[in-house]
């Protein structure tokens, strides 16, 4: 089992900042991929940024240039770094993780998510 805790959420004025950020852990051979996803009231729920063990990075063309995901990968955790909010930015934020539990196991986990809430 791996298990993610997610932090960082809030509530925050348009244009504000927020960091999000979301440790896994439990019995963990490797870590592939890890990112955020988000969903807002009656929406799907929309990758937001990925980012991979080498460090190659994916974004919503919602969020560019004002999101930055980056990953500590000794500590297992990836960082969502929100800047110049929009209240369209407002939503449950997930975080995942895909990888492997051993040589032959693969995983996919969810975080519980955490609100995100920008007022205008």
């Amino acid at each position: 089992q791996v298990q993610l805790v997610e932090s960082g959420g809030g509530l925050v004025q348009t244009g504000g900042s927020l960091r999000l950020s979301c440790a896994a852990s439990g019995s963990i051979f490797s870590i592939n991929a890890m990112g955020w996803y988000r969903q807002a009231p009656g929406k799907q729920r929309e990758l937001v940024a990925a980012i991979t063990s080498g460090s190659s990075t994916n974004y919503a063309d919602s969020v560019k240039g004002r999101f930055a995901i980056s990953r500590d990968n000794a500590k297992n955790t990836v960082y969502l770094q929100m800047s110049c909010l929009k209240p369209e930015d407002t939503a449950v934020y997930y975080c995942y993780a895909e990888g492997r539990l051993s040589i032959h196991r693969d995983f996919g986990s969810w975080g519980q998510g955490t609100q995100v809430t920008v007022s205008s």
